[in-house]
Formats: structure tokens, C-alpha cells, sequence
């Protein structure tokens, strides 16, 4: 596993650990909601061109054509990864690469340009350091980073926009679910199409909202989370509504192949290389949801939900 990109120590030399400056917030009751920083990275290029210089402004709101191609047609993508403060003061990213990797995946498959991957973590490295008071102090959360790739360019017939704004930008954030996950397997609503044609490998922001009623429902009856099945046969499991999902069985770890249909996570793949590590079997494939009732353990990993242990899983009549 790659190690950790360090930002530095976040502070001038003159300052110790003690001294750094924080913004003036409650450290201690972060949720996982915006909390308004002070800068956000912007970088444009016309289609058919390639990024080249972006900059550091304020954060603000933005400005776009009723006509852009992310308002009209959805031609966009987005990332997340996560800043950390350590105890000596350092500032540490988690594989970023990994993300500007997956971000040029998701353009690709999208008809959009994309940051190199050096553009791509250079603009992060920019965007938390002009932050850096934003970064949680050790063990009180993380600065939640989230990079935007979008067709901003005006148009009004069906095609890939004419222009293309990379955008960064960050908020302090604590546990994304506070309490036990209990998940609702969803068995009428699907999130993805099977197989490698569909957009459910990639982070695009057309995943997301379709996933919406299906959550609303289930934590009305007092789910925290919804775990999705296949769309071809309904009998396997696939993700959460934003995090990936392992099975244990006796030494055996298993989790959903990435087929397209499923996420690719950060997480999971950091997880997958600690479990073999650590010297259990770790298989990539399907799960059914006789297998998944049947395991000795569940947990879920994801850039905000990170680690957690599933408390409970209900299909249908069986919990």
C-alpha cells in the first residue's frame, strides 16, 4: 500500500503544535455537514483543450449558464478523500492518486477532459493548505476535500458541454454516521445496471439521487442505510447507498466484484490489501443475500463512512 501523501506540518516554522491556529468552531460536535472554509481551487479548459493553470479563490457561490451541460444533461463527476492532522502536527492526505486516477476514469467514460494526476493532487495539496485552520485538530475529525469535474459550458442539443470547470473544495467534518448502520435491503429499487456499459463504476453525480426515495423510506422506519441488490436477478448484494460492504465468514473476507456496476472504493481497496496482511482470504465476487444472512460479520467501508461495523441487515422479513 502506498504510504500517506504529507502536506507538512501546516504551520510556519516559528509556530509549535500548541500554537497552531485553528478556526473558531466547536471541534467537538462536527457532524457531517458544510461548514463554510475559506478558499476552494477553480481550473476551466474549453473541450477538445487540455487544464493547464487553475487558482485559489475564495469560497463563494459560482456563477453558470441556465444552459450548462451539468444542469441539462448531468455531465459530471466527483471525488472525495480526507485530510488529516497527526499529534506532531503534520497534515496528511490518504491516496490521492488513487482518486485522480478514478476521476480521469469517470471523465473518460463521460466525454470530459480531466486534470493530469499531478494537476489533480497538486490542486489538493493547494486547496488544504489554504485551508489549513479548517483541518480538524488530531482525533476531532478530518477536512473532507471534494473535487468537481463539470460540464459548464452552455448548450442545448444532446452532446459533451463546450466548456469544463474543475473545482475543489473542503469542509471540517466529523462521523458520517453517528450509531449503529442498520441496513434495509432495497428489493424494488436498483442504483446500477450490471456489466461494464453502465455509469455505476464511476462517481457520477447521476448515481446519486435516483438512490434518494429508496434511503428516505428506509430511515423512516428506522434504517440508517439501504443495501442495494443486482438489477438482473435480485438475488446478490451490491453496495450501500454511499459505501462498499465486506462478509465475513470464519477466515474467509468477501465483498462484490467491481464490475461496473459497483464502485471501485479507496477504502475498500486499502482494506482488502490490510486483510490479506493480515493473513485472511479475501475473494472478490458474488455475494447472494442467503450468503450475506449467513456470516459471522459485516462491515462497510467508504471515504466518509470509513470503517464500520453493521450492527444488523433486514431482508424482507428476516433480520
Amino acid at each position: 500500500m502506498s504510504p500517506p501523501s504529507i502536506l507538512g506540518n501546516g504551520k510556519d516554522s516559528s509556530e509549535s503544535a500548541a500554537e497552531e491556529t485553528y478556526a473558531d468552531i466547536d471541534w467537538e460536535d462536527l457532524g457531517f455537514n458544510i461548514v463554510s472554509t475559506d478558499y476552494m481551487f477553480v481550473m476551466k479548459c474549453a473541450k477538445g483543450d487540455k487544464f493547464s493553470q487553475g487558482s485559489i479563490l475564495p469560497y463563494a457561490n459560482i456563477e453558470i449558464s441556465p444552459s450548462a451541460g451539468i444542469l441539462n444533461y448531468g455531465q459530471g463527476i466527483f471525488e472525495g478523500l480526507k485530510a488529516y492532522r497527526t499529534e506532531d502536527g503534520r497534515i496528511l492526505l490518504f491516496r490521492p492518486h488513487e482518486n485522480a486516477e478514478r476521476m480521469k476514469i469517470g471523465a473518460d467514460r463521460l466525454c470530459m477532459p480531466s486534470p493530469s494526476i499531478d494537476q489533480f493532487v497538486n490542486a489538493v495539496k493547494q486547496t488544504v493548505l489554504a485551508n489549513k485552520r479548517w483541518v480538524p485538530p488530531p482525533g476531532k475529525g478530518s477536512l473532507y476535500i471534494r473535487p468537481l469535474l463539470m460540464g459548464t459550458g452552455s448548450l442545448l442539443g444532446v452532446g459533451p458541454a463546450p466548456e469544463y470547470t474543475f473545482l475543489i473544495y473542503c469542509s471540517p467534518v466529523g462521523s458520517y454516521k453517528k450509531g449503529a448502520v442498520n441496513f434495509k435491503v432495497e428489493d424494488k429499487l436498483f442504483r446500477a445496471i450490471p456489466g461494464t456499459g453502465g455509469t455505476g463504476g464511476i462517481k457520477s453525480v447521476t448515481n446519486y439521487a435516483p438512490v434518494y426515495t429508496a434511503i428516505t423510506e428506509a430511515k423512516a422506519n428506522g434504517f440508517s442505510d439501504v443495501l442495494f441488490l443486482d438489477s438482473a436477478s435480485g438475488k446478490y448484494i451490491e453496495e450501500g447507498s454511499a459505501c462498499n460492504v465486506f462478509v465475513v465468514k470464519g477466515n474467509v473476507i468477501s465483498t462484490p466484484a467491481t464490475d461496473g456496476a459497483i464502485l471501485p472504493g479507496i477504502t475498500r481497496k486499502s482494506i482488502i490489501e490490510v486483510a490479506i496482511d493480515l493473513g485472511y482470504q479475501v475473494m472478490e465476487c458474488p455475494i447472494s443475500v442467503e450468503e450475506m444472512l449467513c456470516a459471522d460479520e459485516m462491515f462497510c467501508t467508504g471515504t466518509a463512512m470509513v470503517v464500520s461495523s453493521v450492527t444488523s441487515v433486514t431482508y424482507k422479513e428476516t433480520r
